[in-house]
């Protein structure tokens, strides 16, 4: 009898309208979300980035042809890679900024997949893949603000990938972006189909 009259205070008290109500139910929400869902979700993907929130413009594909990556850089054709090889690659369209990714552990990674990977960089980078040997390289699709392959892209090893992008949610992830926006440079704010270099 006490704990079923424990347990409707307790309900009655996230249903009452106070400031200590909405406290204690977002600092629950918080721990909830940080001690279950994550973990869970990082058990069951098999990464320790199951969800990441895309935060550049290099994967951003300006005109929506898929073609012109091609035509405005020489990695591909060095690497191997021609257009034709690209029809069954996932991720056709790009990423835009703000759109949050779904992320798998990084098993049987082909030429033409998408990864996150950490570089010599603040964070994790998210490039398709061009190039599986020994080591990995990548290339973010995007030609204008990402042309040539960076130098952190070219010899990836194993050990720094961190997953395989599986699928997007577009946008969603600007409820976060829109609080750091103002510390980025005046060139990498906004959206990507506003930046050029």
């Amino acid at each position: 009898m006490m704990a079923r009259d424990f347990v409707k205070k307790f309900w009655g008290f996230f249903h009452e309208d106070s400031w200590l109500s909405l406290i204690v139910t977002l600092v629950l929400a918080i721990v909830i979300i940080k001690f279950l869902f994550f973990p869970l979700l990082s058990l069951v993907t098999g990464t320790t980035l199951p969800l990441v929130i895309v935060e550049s413009c290099s994967m951003y594909h300006h005109d929506g042809d898929f073609e012109k990556i091609f035509e405005m850089s020489d990695v591909y054709e060095e690497n191997e890679v021609y257009l034709e090889d690209t029809k069954n690659w996932i991720f056709q369209n790009g990423f835009s900024k703000g759109d949050i990714i779904f992320v798998v552990g990084a098993k049987n990674i082909e030429i033409g997949d998408v990864i996150i990977f950490n570089a010599n960089a603040k964070y994790p980078l998210i490039h398709r893949v061009i190039r599986t040997d020994e080591t990995y390289s990548t290339k973010g699709d995007n030609y204008i603000t990402n042309p040539e392959q960076l130098s952190s892209e070219r010899e990836i090893q194993k050990e720094q990938i961190v997953g395989k992008a599986l699928f997007k949610i577009p946008f969603i992830g600007w409820a976060k972006l829109i609080f750091f926006e103002f510390r980025r440079p005046a060139q990498g704010r906004g959206f990507c189909f506003n930046q050029k270099i």
